[in-house]
């Protein structure tokens, strides 16, 4: 590999720093692209990833762009972690570890959002029950 690797970010959010905790346990050099949460809903950032959120993450060296926190992630590890010490490759424990990708994915990844969301950017501020609800789960 020979050009850093560009992962688009915000401040306060909690999927970029999944990604970013791959990329240094990996060793790979990258660059870090902060975005304010107007930006990251309009061109240019939604020609890279069209759900306007970060993550995403673009790699030089193979012409990939990939966003989403586990996408990047199974990216990296596919594509870098060729000694295998962040992954299992078989057995049971590949698929524990795909059970708890699965968690996080479809379970507390939503919920940290959304908590984030009513924590940070919701226009109606202090709204209890809602925080209350997601940092609950």
């Amino acid at each position: 590999m020979s050009k850093p690797l560009k992962l688009y970010s915000s401040i306060g959010v909690p999927n970029p720093p999944k990604v970013a905790i791959i990329l240094e346990e990996l060793q790979l050099p990258y660059s870090t692209s902060l975005l304010d949460f107007p930006s990251m809903k309009q061109d240019p950032y939604t020609s890279i990833n069209p759900n306007g959120r970060v993550p995403a993450l673009q790699d030089p060296n193979t012409g990939i762009t990939v966003w989403e926190s586990s996408a990047c992630i199974e990216y990296l590890l596919d594509t870098y972690d060729r000694d295998n010490t962040l992954r299992y490759t078989d057995g049971p424990e590949l698929y524990l570890q795909k059970s708890w990708m699965a968690l996080q994915v479809s379970g507390q990844g939503l919920y940290y959002g959304q908590r984030t969301w009513f924590l940070r950017h919701h226009p109606e501020k202090n709204i209890k029950s809602a925080i209350d609800r997601y940092g609950n789960e």
